[in-house]
């Protein structure tokens, strides 16, 4: 998680030097290495930021819990 928030970072810094997406991946891969972000996810990033996105911490977004106990899966038999 931190290291894809510094990675978001360094888009919006880039973004800011008016760096394209296309020139801004291969510096994040020299960066992070084998921690980069995807090429994929780096061009959402890029796009976003530019669009006028300010924050780049993820959404709140809906979906199921990653772990959920309730009487009954809870209670052995």
């Amino acid at each position: 998680m931190q290291r894809s928030l510094e990675q978001r970072m360094a888009i919006k810094f880039c973004v800011k030097l008016e760096k394209s997406a296309a020139e801004t991946i291969p510096m994040l891969k020299k960066a992070f290495g084998v921690d980069c972000l995807s090429d994929r996810q780096i061009f959402r990033w890029h796009k976003a930021i530019a669009e006028g996105r300010e924050d780049v911490i993820d959404e709140n977004r809906a979906g199921r819990p990653s772990t959920s106990s309730s009487d009954d899966n809870v209670k052995r038999e």
